[in-house]
């Protein structure tokens, strides 16, 4: 018997749904943003959960009968494919990590050689300004001249309010943005991110800002523009809108995070900052409406160098995940990202604990397999129309083929 459209977006979900609370189960962490009908994730809730290896079968069988166009159902074998990698390593299939992070996030990823990180050192180095001891204590020197002081922490949500208007006001130059929107900036305890954007339906988001952790000002554009615009907000806001309501493509309410999607996105969010602020326009607006006001002078450090530098050194995260899933012990993975990519001791520590996280080696992997492959495809001439695609369409890794 032929299934239904609405029957095979409901089954999709509905497996989404399960493969969520196992793992969610497992950890504590979701992997899922889910917007769909709520009776479906409230049959998931109530019911017995089904063994992983049914999951897995159940995948092979969407991935059977797609009754899409042939665009939409490749986009949605990819997201199948995911889940199903993910069923089949919950019922104890162990691939390689390369294997299973290329079923999952539809990109090949591999170690990567440490040329990569002496490149981005060397950046650093550049950018930084000058002074006595290791490249590590000098770029934490510059993070804690630049981090807001615990006593004005109050002050927080003001500027990321502030900073929300102007990445809005530049987006809204590439895409046009509802007038009715609001972000809101909501300080957390207890988180394990420094920050993260959610879209709460309609026109209404907030930005999250972890309090625990120390808020480098300098990061503020960096931060506000990956989570709001043109960022996770930007890109889930439109989407709903054109996609979801106009187009009545709902398998955009679910959202897998170990999914090629994800890579895509998160991507697009190391990329925020830098299309809406090129060049030096991020740190000379900072500079203007926000550091001198909190008594920040400048200091001839390079923003966007380092920013970019950082990003690249996403990839040390990604080297660490590997060698988590040899089993190397933790104080070998701790050295290796304060060698590589410069953290403390109490960040390593943070790392370590989202690494060694179920999922999470995936997740990291996927950072800076997003940025790379973005960085790679957005450097065309019509750069503004393929951030105009990002925000609205649905690509998948491989529908961003390097630019010419």
């Amino acid at each position: 018997m032929t299934v239904t459209q609405q029957e095979w977006l409901r089954d999709y979900a509905l497996l989404a749904l399960r493969i969520n609370r196992q793992v969610t189960r497992d950890t504590g962490g979701t992997v899922l943003i889910y917007r769909g009908p709520g009776e479906w994730s409230a049959r998931v809730e109530e019911e017995e959960p089904p063994p992983p290896g049914r999951l897995a079968d159940d995948a092979e069988a969407l991935l059977d009968e797609l009754p899409f166009a042939p665009d939409r159902a490749r986009h949605l074998a990819a997201q199948v494919r995911a889940l199903r990698a993910v069923a089949r390593r919950l019922a104890g299939q162990e691939l390689p990590l390369p294997q299973y992070a290329h079923a999952c996030l539809g990109v090949p990823v591999e170690w990567l050689p440490e040329e990569v990180f002496e490149e981005a050192h060397a950046r650093l180095d550049a950018a930084l300004p000058k002074g006595g001891g290791s490249l590590a204590e000098r770029l934490h020197a510059w993070q804690a001249a630049h981090t807001l002081p615990p006593d004005r922490l109050d002050r927080l949500p003001g500027l990321v309010d502030r900073a929300v208007a102007e990445t809005r006001r530049r987006t809204s130059a590439l895409v046009p943005l509802p007038e009715d929107e609001v972000v809101e900036c909501r300080l957390v305890s207890g988180a394990h991110f420094l920050a993260a954007g959610h879209h709460e339906g309609g026109s209404r988001s907030v930005i999250f800002i972890n309090r625990d952790l120390p808020f480098n000002l300098a990061d503020l554009l960096y931060v506000v523009a990956h989570e709001g615009h043109p960022g996770h907000i930007a890109e889930s806001l439109l989407k709903e809108r054109l996609l979801v309501r106009e187009r009545g493509l709902l398998e955009q309410q679910v959202r897998f995070m170990l999914g090629p999607s994800f890579v895509v996105s998160e991507g697009l969010g190391l990329h925020a900052q830098d299309i809406v602020f090129p060049g030096d326009e991020a740190r000379a607006w900072l500079t203007d409406n926000v550091l001198a006001d909190q008594g920040v002078e400048p200091d001839g450090s390079d923003f966007a160098e380092i920013h970019r530098a950082r990003n690249v050194l996403f990839g040390a995260w990604a080297n660490a995940a590997f060698l988590a899933a040899e089993g190397r012990p933790d104080p070998e993975l701790a050295g290796y990202l304060s060698r590589w990519a410069l953290l403390s001791d109490a960040e390593a520590g943070t790392a370590l604990r989202s690494i060694r996280a179920t999922g999470m080696g995936l997740y990291v992997l996927g950072y800076f397999h997003g940025w790379r492959l973005l960085d790679s495809w957005l450097a065309a001439p019509d750069r503004e129309a393929r951030v105009r695609r990002l925000l609205t369409e649905q690509l998948l890794p491989a529908d961003l083929e390097p630019a010419p």
